[in-house]
């Protein structure tokens, strides 16, 4: 990438016609708010991505906010991206599918962060940033949304800041436009603490999101990102934690409603050498991956764990003897969808089976999320997937008040192929061990109910990672 200033604003009024439409648009509602920086501080790609270069946005653009003194908004560099969504409308990036529904991945990113005393140039170290999350959208065709999370694990800048993870938001001036190509809209990224995510996690990204609006050093109205803020927000008010984000989970649940993991499960009801029936990580051949249907049933059961329904419901599996091969595909993939799961095996032939015994296995991130998953989802009577990232296993817990699974309270352990569904009645026993998970810094860690023929094992990452050492 490079920097440039990008040819806009009086300069460029003759040559209005000559600018892709698309790019108009969005340096418009720019100009809008920032009528005196018609030629803003710029990143590019240097080689487009649609000319092979390894950079989805073709620029960034970095502008100068003097911030909102009735709001105690303070002083930062406002970033904006152009390139998810269609600049063009030629096809060369994205599909042109007409004006009327979103504009290629309908949403542009935007990322505000905190002016140091001194500084006359904003960082660019947010453009690569802004690059690394446009990249995962191109690679995977997964769309943000606003109370979105981004697990980063890593400083934003590189440096040693506490600020290591991303929430997703509407920003607060960048209002939608309609393009010759779609809509777009503009959501920006706001850098949150491991413990914030992990709350966000529990809860959800908005209400966490609400919280820091009403911590001026955590981001203000505006939500800014301070790199050398040293506390989270439950420190600066301990009370938030157990006055808002305890009784949001207790109240509202969690609306999380599947993550992708290092987790397998193993039926041990049939002997570990039956290849086609167990999950093992230690086989060495190939599990079966997961078919079109089973991948399209799993990514409608995240999206309907989105919504607060008054009862949950799965979507039921379809029989009526569709093949893989004809199943249509989406134009945009959700995060479940595999590359690898145009399967052979026709959807109806692979049975649903009941099995009476199942040992689960997570790594030590997967397993911190287990208290999550009782407390923030089944107890609401909800449903939580854990959808492994070194496979297309895929695990599904259910409640009783969750419709249209194929587990039962007769039998409450089912597989459809590679997927698991484990049904869990309301069971303290159960959800007392999985809060020890949270604390466990010693691996591996084994929990077993044998009147409930359960077994979970928290794991290091390695055995996921060499399944076969």
């Amino acid at each position: 990438m490079d920097e440039v200033r990008p040819t806009s604003g009086a300069q460029a009024h003759g040559l209005v016609q000559l600018f892709p439409p698309g790019l108009q648009a969005i340096y418009g509602e720019c100009r809008r708010l920032y009528p005196e920086q018609a030629n803003p501080l710029q990143v590019t790609a240097i080689v487009k991505y649609w000319l092979g270069g390894p950079d989805p946005l073709d620029y960034i653009s970095m502008y100068r906010n003097v911030g909102c003194p009735a709001q105690d908004v303070q002083e930062h560099w406002h970033y904006v991206s152009f390139g998810l969504s269609d600049l063009y409308g030629d096809n060369r990036v994205h599909e042109f599918t007409g004006p009327d529904g979103p504009s290629g991945f309908g949403f542009e990113l935007t990322f505000r962060l905190k002016r140091e005393v001194g500084e006359t140039a904003p960082p660019t170290w947010p453009a690569e940033l802004m690059q690394g999350l446009a990249r995962y959208v191109f690679q995977s065709e997964n769309t943000f949304c606003s109370g979105d999370h981004v697990s980063w694990h890593s400083p934003l800048d590189n440096s040693e800041s506490r600020i290591q993870h991303m929430l997703l938001t509407e920003d607060p001036q960048m209002q939608p436009i309609q393009t010759p190509f779609g809509t777009v809209s503009f959501l920006q990224i706001v850098g949150v603490c491991t413990e914030e995510l992990q709350a966000a996690q529990q809860w959800n990204g908005q209400g966490i999101l609400e919280l820091m609006r009403g911590v001026r050093v955590a981001g203000g109205p505006w939500l800014i990102t301070d790199m050398r803020r040293g506390e989270t927000i439950f420190e600066i008010d301990p009370q938030l934690q157990q006055e808002r984000v305890d009784q949001g989970i207790e109240t509202e649940g969690s609306n999380l409603s599947g993550v992708s993991a290092k987790c397998v499960w193993d039926d041990l009801s049939r002997p570990p050498e039956d290849e086609e029936d167990s999950r093992s990580i230690c086989i060495g051949s190939q599990p079966r991956r997961l078919s079109d249907k089973d991948t399209e049933q799993i990514r409608e059961t995240l999206r309907k764990g989105l919504e607060f329904n008054s009862k949950a419901a799965l979507p039921p599996i379809n029989t009526q003897g569709l093949l893989t091969s004809e199943l249509s595909s989406p134009s945009r993939k959700d995060s479940l969808e595999s590359e690898s799961s145009a399967a052979i095996v026709p959807h109806e032939l692979v049975r649903t089976r009941q099995l009476e015994s199942v040992h689960l296995k997570f790594n030590q991130e997967s397993g911190t999320l287990l208290p999550l998953c009782l407390r923030g989802r089944l107890l609401h009577g909800r449903h939580f997937t854990y959808k492994s990232i070194n496979g297309d296993t895929a695990i599904t817990f259910v409640s009783t008040g969750v419709e249209g699974a194929f587990a039962t309270e007769e039998h409450p352990y089912a597989a459809h192929g590679p997927w698991l569904q484990s049904l869990w009645s309301r069971c303290s026993g159960i959800y007392r061990n999985s809060t020890l998970v949270m604390r466990q810094t010693k691996l591996p860690k084994e929990y077993s109910w044998p009147e409930k023929k359960l077994k979970i094992s928290v794991l290091p990452d390695s055995v996921f990672d060499n399944p076969l050492q």
